[in-house]
């Protein structure tokens, strides 16, 4: 059981900058891939960036290739993203997700995660 908290979401102005962070306690972090994925109002929720277990990959989808950059620290059990050059389409609720059936084929599909944080939210102005 991995536990995942999200913080570091607020109102920012488009062309702006903001750091996400998920704080995971529990089980073994670092045997898990990790990933973001988001959430507008009235849309699915949708892939954001994934990374593999040591960090040594990552994906990104390609509205956020470029601007954003996920990363981890597996000594401190935290998870990142780094969002730059934000726009008003990456207003959402952001969640930050672990698991083991990850693979490079379903990376980016809610399937291959087994644990999710609560969410934060992150609001871009124009």
């Amino acid at each position: 059981q991995v536990h995942l908290v999200e913080s570091g979401g607020g109102l920012v102005h488009a062309g702006g900058s903001l750091r996400l962070s998920c704080a995971a306690s529990g089980r073994a972090f670092e045997t898990y891939a990790v990933a973001w994925f988001r959430q507008a109002p009235a849309k699915e929720r949708e892939f954001v960036a994934a990374s593999t277990q040591t960090g040594g990959a990552t994906f990104y989808a390609d509205s956020v290739k470029g601007r954003f950059t996920i990363s981890r620290d597996n000594a401190k059990n935290m998870l990142y993203l780094q969002m730059n050059s934000l726009k008003p389409e990456d207003t959402a609720v952001y969640f930050c997700t672990a698991g083991a059936r990850f693979s490079l084929l379903n990376h980016d599909r809610d399937l291959a995660y087994d644990y999710w944080g609560q969410g934060t939210q992150v609001t871009v102005s124009s």
